[in-house]
């Protein structure tokens, strides 16, 4: 994640945009005297939503990382789908 300054930010706001939208990396922009702002992706910004909403219940998150611990480990199989 890279800072920049507001001035860098104004001068190459369209080359910032392409590059957070093409590497998936949020830039800080830093503002004297006022709290930071963070350039993110839409794409980026609804994963990031979506995982901590995903992990919220611990319940829900114990199942997710109990089965990427298991697919890792190569415990997976496959299943018919039920058609109805």
């Amino acid at each position: 994640m890279q800072v920049i300054s507001l001035r860098t930010a104004q001068e190459n706001l369209e080359t910032i945009f392409e590059h957070v939208y093409q590497n998936h990396e949020p830039h800080i922009v830093n503002i004297e005297n006022h709290q930071n702002v963070v350039i993110l992706s839409l794409d980026d910004y609804n994963s990031w939503t979506e995982t901590n909403y995903l992990l919220s219940s611990p319940k829900n998150a114990e199942r997710l990382l109990n089965s990427l611990k298991k697919a890792r480990e190569g415990q997976v199989f496959e299943r018919e789908l039920i058609e109805e």
